[in-house]
C-alpha cells in the first residue's frame, strides 16, 4: 500500500490525534509564526488574511500528496491510489481556496496599505500581543476546519466501519458544493461591480443576490465547507470529529472574523466618516 492509514475504533482516538490533528496543528502554527513576521515586518496585520486559504489548501495538498512525494512515491501513484472521494475533496478544497486566495491578496496588494478593520485597533504594543490573540487561535480554527479534507488522506479506518449512504448523498453534497462556490462568485463580482459605480460613495451594496442576505459570501463559504463532510458521509467515510469542521467554519465567520469582524468596522468608519452609508447600512 502507498499510504497507510491506521485503523481506529473510535470517533477520536490517539491515532487521529497523532496522524491528524497534531500534524495540523504543526503545519498551521509554522504557517502562522510565518505569516506573523512577515505581517509584522511591514506593519501590515490583512496579511495573515492570505493564509486563511493558502494555509487550509497547502495542508490538504502536503496531507493527500506532499507527504508522500518526500518519501519517493511518485505524483501518478500518489494520484492512482486515491478513491473517487479523496479526489473530489482534494479538487473542491483546491477550487475554493485558490480563487478566494487571489481575490484576498489582489485586494490587499491593489490597496497599497492595512485593511481599515485593522488600522483602527492597533496602538503602541499591538503586535507584542497579536501573535497569541489572533494567530494562534486562527491556527487552531485552521486545523479543526480542515479536519474534512485531512483525515480521509491520514486515518481512514472510522470510514470503512461504516456503510456507503444512497447515491443521492454523493449528487447531494456536489450539489451544495456547487450551490455554495457560484454564491460566492456571484457575490463577489456583484459586490465589485457596485463599488465601481457612483451609488458606493453613499450606499452599501443591496443588489442581486446581496438584497437576499446580508453576507452571500460568507453564505456560500459555509455551503461549501458543509459539503465536504456530506461527501464523506456519502461515501461511509465519515467519522464524528469530522463534523467540526463546517461547526468551526461557522462560528469563524460568523462570530470572530467574519460578519461580526465586517459589521463592526463598517459601523465605525461610516459613523465616522460617511454617515450617509452608515444610515442605509442600518
Amino acid at each position: 500500500m502507498l499510504r497507510d492509514h491506521p485503523v481506529g475504533a473510535a470517533p477520536l482516538d490517539v491515532g487521529i490525534l497523532r496522524n491528524t490533528v497534531f500534524p495540523s496543528l504543526k503545519l498551521h502554527s509554522g504557517l502562522a509564526v510565518l505569516t506573523y513576521a512577515a505581517d509584522r515586518a511591514t506593519d501590515r496585520l490583512e496579511i495573515k488574511n492570505w493564509l486563511w486559504p493558502s494555509g487550509q489548501g497547502i495542508n490538504a495538498w502536503w496531507s493527500a500528496v506532499g507527504r508522500h512525494l518526500v518519501h519517493g512515491a511518485s505524483l501518478s501513484s500518489i494520484w492512482q491510489s486515491m478513491n473517487r472521494t479523496e479526489t473530489l475533496l482534494l479538487t473542491g478544497v483546491t477550487l475554493w481556496g485558490g480563487p478566494l486566495f487571489y481575490r484576498v491578496a489582489e485586494r490587499s496588494l491593489s490597496r497599497g496599505h492595512d485593511d481599515p478593520r485593522y488600522e483602527a485597533g492597533k496602538s503602541p504594543a499591538f503586535w507584542n500581543k497579536e501573535f497569541f490573540t489572533v494567530y494562534l487561535p486562527e491556527a487552531v480554527f485552521q486545523t479543526i476546519i480542515s479536519l474534512p479534507f485531512t483525515i480521509p488522506f491520514r486515518h481512514q479506518g472510522i470510514g470503512t466501519l461504516l456503510a456507503p449512504s444512497p447515491e443521492w448523498f454523493n449528487a447531494a453534497a456536489v450539489g451544495l458544493f456547487s450551490a455554495g462556490f457560484a454564491l460566492k462568485v456571484l457575490a463577489d463580482w456583484q459586490l465589485s461591480q457596485f463599488k465601481r459605480g457612483d451609488q458606493d460613495e453613499k450606499s452599501v451594496c443591496k443588489e442581486g443576490i446581496w438584497s437576499l442576505v446580508r453576507h452571500p459570501n460568507y453564505l456560500g463559504d459555509a455551503l461549501v465547507h458543509l459539503s465536504f463532510p456530506l461527501l464523506l458521509y456519502a461515501s461511509g467515510m465519515l467519522s464524528s470529529i469530522e463534523r467540526l469542521g463546517p461547526l468551526a467554519n461557522y462560528a469563524f465567520l460568523r462570530y470572530i472574523g467574519g460578519d461580526r469582524e465586517n459589521e463592526e468596522s463598517q459601523e465605525a468608519r461610516y459613523l465616522r466618516n460617511n454617515p450617509e452609508k452608515k444610515l442605509d447600512l442600518d
